[in-house]
């Protein structure tokens, strides 16, 4: 949203500034303002250039027009229709946008008949080069230098010599284009910086969303492993009231207060996964602490007491030395594995096996054998699993999982435990 503000505040900034900038250079900028199939509206600046350049070729062709008036030796049609091409030459400058190399080109046999169109060839070669590649501009202009050895034998200047005519006209050409390559390279700049800035304020966009897609796809994948246990023991316990209603008053208060507990549970495991939302991380909300290997005895206690089978076999001492975020992962798993087990297995006997060290990895497996009897199909059945598998990944480890050839399920995971340093 900030990037699009900013976007949406420098449009009419352009707006009120495009007057200043040449139509070619417009529609560059800004392809939807265009008219399609039909070339850019001048815009003010446009018509003071093309206006300077008329009147550029209507001086430079009365400079030339009054030597050639005064020459008596010269026959008066000769004359008349000089001056008839140059008039016309002037009044063409006005195209020269829509039809650059056309124009330029048209110069070439034009400059042998009438020298009142000087200023139209200059005028056409500078445009060529603005509105053109190079290659276009070095044919035109190589040919134009070529020709001016024999355009001064043919049409000589009453005040210079052959040779200083045939320099003097090779050096203003080669001025033309490159003024005309000058201007070229700044309106290329200037398109290159905007399209710069238009692929940044992309990317950027792009940045924004995939980071908010992570973070969702990151609170997605934690409210589920967290709140999908809680909500198993409550279906558990609940289930076990509906069926049994004539249970001694006893055992009632104590299903009672287990789903007393976990409902409560459950609503601070939601309020710290928005405090994610709300400030980035939980350790900024003063959350209670995210759990690790060392909870996983507390975890088996609470499917024990939820009245599942789980037998836990961990062989390692200090179950606090494993790294905060290879126990937090491993606790997840077996977290997902219980509860995957209560909705498909359920009376099943689960065993937890939790073995490795410092420099060979932390194992984790838990296996299940057939449930009993038939179990109806849970609808989304897959999704922990395929979110389990990218969190050990994460990590850097891996997970395996499938069915069990009598009939059961077996998950296993490897997670990195980097060796103790000496």
């Amino acid at each position: 949203m900030r990037v699009d503000d900013s976007a949406m505040r420098t449009a009419p900034r352009f707006a009120r500034h495009r007057w200043l900038l040449p139509s070619a250079v417009v529609a560059e900028l800004d392809p939807d303002a265009g008219r399609p199939g039909r070339p850019p509206r001048r815009t003010a600046r446009d018509w003071v250039v093309d206006l300077t350049c008329f009147l550029i070729a209507v001086g430079i062709g009365l400079a030339a027009a009054e030597p050639l008036t005064s020459d008596q030796d010269l026959p008066q049609a000769l004359v008349a229709v000089d001056l008839l091409l140059g008039a016309l030459s002037c009044g063409a400058v006005w195209l020269r946008r829509r039809w650059p190399l056309g124009l330029a080109v048209a110069t070439l046999p034009l400059a042998f008949v009438s020298t009142t169109s000087a200023g139209l060839g200059a005028v056409a070669l500078f445009t060529l080069a603005v509105h053109r590649p190079f290659r276009y501009v070095a044919w035109v202009g190589g040919v134009q230098i070529a020709l001016l050895p024999l355009l001064m034998w043919v049409r000589p200047d009453p005040e210079l010599g052959y040779g200083p005519a045939v320099v003097f006209s090779a050096v203003l050409c080669v001025a033309v284009i490159g003024w005309g390559m000058v201007v070229r390279s700044k309106r290329l700049l200037m398109v290159s910086l905007r399209d710069r800035a238009r692929r940044a304020e992309t990317e950027a966009r792009l940045r924004a969303e995939q980071a908010q897609r992570l973070a969702r796809e990151a609170i997605a994948r934690e409210m589920h492993d967290v709140l999908a246990h809680r909500l198993t023991l409550l279906s558990v316990h609940a289930g076990a009231l509906e069926f049994r209603p004539d249970a001694p008053r006893e055992e009632i208060a104590r299903a009672a207060g287990v789903i007393r507990e976990s409902a409560h549970e459950a609503l601070q495991d939601l309020r710290e996964i928005i405090g994610v939302l709300r400030a980035g991380e939980p350790d900024e909300q003063g959350g209670r602490p995210q759990p690790t290997l060392a909870a996983l005895d507390a975890l088996v206690g609470e499917s024990r007491e939820a009245g599942a089978k789980v037998t836990l076999d961990q062989r390692i001492t200090d179950p606090g030395s494993v790294p905060a975020s290879v126990g937090r992962t491993a606790y997840r798993i077996a977290q997902e594995c219980l509860t995957n087990a209560r909705k498909h297995a359920p009376g099943a006997e689960v065993a937890v096996t939790v073995t490795g060290g410092p420099g060979e990895g932390l194992s984790l497996t838990v296996r299940n054998p057939a449930p009993e009897g038939h179990v109806p199909h849970v609808p989304g059945s897959g999704q922990g699993l395929i979110g389990l598998t990218e969190r050990a990944t994460l990590t850097g480890g891996s997970l395996e999982h499938g069915p069990r050839a009598d009939g059961g399920f077996k998950v296993r995971a490897w997670l990195p435990w980097p060796a103790a340093a000496p």
